[in-house]
């Protein structure tokens, strides 16, 4: 069965800017949480947004980074989260390293 986000995250109001994606459940560092973006160069900036690309929240310390891999972007822990914790990223809009 199809799950838009893996089980152990959620979507709620986040501090950050509207709403967010956060753990219901301890995530260990190096994790992929799964695809964020998936290229197409007809789609508007040349990706399209999965529900973990849709809700992820920027920040200057963040938790998580993104890594590309042919034309997906994932979405990596880079720290240990905590349940509750929100998952973030520094973005690079469109332009992973």
């Amino acid at each position: 069965m199809y799950r838009p986000l893996p089980p152990y995250l959620t979507i709620k109001s986040s501090s950050v800017e509207g709403l967010g994606l956060f753990a219901t459940e301890p995530i260990k560092k190096s994790t992929n949480i799964g695809i964020s973006h998936v290229y197409d160069k007809f789609w508007e900036n040349g990706y399209i947004r999965t529900p973990l690309g849709g809700f992820i929240n920027h920040s200057n310390t963040p938790n998580c980074e993104i890594s590309k891999e042919g034309r997906y972007l994932y979405i990596i822990t880079i720290t240990d989260i905590k349940e509750g914790e929100e998952i973030t990223v520094t973005y690079t809009l469109y332009d992973p390293s």
